[in-house]
């Protein structure tokens, strides 16, 4: 399809359930299931991609499980554009039809990349969420995501991205709101210091009357250590005791397998996930299952039925511990 396939992660996106970005601030869950943006591409081995993007690598392997029953239909309409529709039907997640529809640009900069990039959809009762991401040049990108939810401005954020020969700072403005003096500003930068090792630090700034005191910040120290086969990354927030780190191993082409760790010294808890991909190509399928220490577990198996352009997905997940049992079907045509 072109330029619609030529732009970073405009396929069709997983039947698990992918909000779109959440505004920072924002607590996770208030949007609805949008497109997700462009996804970015591995860091090349002599930049160091973009901060937020840090375990990008290890959450790739893990399942995004999803319950009911699920339909997504895509279709091109011409080189730049594609529309899709999306019919869900679940007893705990958004259920009901969704229009979705993503534009592609003709400005490339590299084989996989077109500018700009407009996705959006919107359900029956005026739900809308947008992202528009464009590159100005090779060095600069920004990207604006806008929620409306019950006719009012839910949520919005713009983000800007600077990459320099060797690091990446960003700068991301989220919910300003000029009125009522309130909205979270975000600055990051990430740094090469060799071919493998990058380090880098965020500063987070939130104002508003919700706000204890008015405002606060909080700094982020992060790092990532990258080799061919395997790559470690970490991120730590002294002021509230916070440990984020996750480590991903390519065992061979088919099989890769990844750790994350959560912890706070703050709430007293950790919790450890291990997740995997097993990629069957003779077979057509691509398997992903996790597991955590809280005796959660959940996996989803993908299916391309050819020679027709359908996927086929099965998704379950169960919490041992509240004796919850989620299971899910879905389908994705073209």
């Amino acid at each position: 399809m072109g330029n619609v396939h030529a732009a970073e992660g405009v396929p069709a996106p997983p039947l698990g359930s992918v909000p779109a970005p959440t505004p920072p601030g924002q607590q996770a869950g208030q949007s609805t299931q949008a497109p997700p943006p462009p996804q970015p591409s591995e860091p090349e081995s002599d930049h160091p991609g973009t901060f937020e993007d840090l375990h990008q690598r290890c959450k790739g392997v893990f399942p995004m499980p999803f319950e009911g029953a699920k339909l997504l239909i895509n279709k091109g309409l011409s080189n730049h554009f594609q529309i899709s529709h999306t019919l869900t039907m679940s007893s705990i997640m958004p259920s009901g039809y969704r229009f979705g529809a993503t534009y592609v640009g003709s400005t490339q900069y590299g084989p996989m990349e077109a500018f700009p990039v407009v996705i959006g959809d919107i359900d029956p009762s005026g739900n809308l969420n947008a992202n528009i991401i464009h590159q100005f040049s090779s060095n600069t990108r920004t990207k604006l995501v806008s929620q409306i939810q019950g006719g009012k401005w839910a949520a919005t954020q713009f983000s800007g991205d600077y990459k320099g020969e060797d690091f990446t700072a960003s700068l991301t403005l989220g919910n300003i709101d000029v009125l009522n003096e309130s909205g979270v500003v975000v600055g990051q930068y990430l740094q090469n210091i060799t071919k493998n090792l990058a380090l880098g630090t965020e500063m987070l700034y939130q104002y508003g009357p919700n706000v204890p005191g008015g405002e606060m910040a909080m700094l982020t120290f992060a790092g990532r250590y990258t080799t061919p086969q395997w790559q470690i990354s970490g991120n730590v927030v002294p002021a509230a005791g916070g440990l984020h780190t996750c480590y991903y191993h390519k065992i061979n082409d088919t099989a890769q397998v990844g750790v994350e760790l959560e912890g706070s010294l703050r709430t007293q808890e950790c919790t450890t996930s291990i997740g995997y991909q097993i990629d069957m190509p003779s077979a057509n399928v691509v398997f992903r299952g996790q597991l955590d220490t809280n005796w959660c577990i959940g996996a989803v198996l993908e299916k391309k039925l050819m020679p027709l352009p359908f996927t086929l997905a099965l998704s379950g997940m169960a919490n041992h511990v509240k004796g919850q049992y989620r299971f899910g079907m879905g389908l994705i045509v073209g």
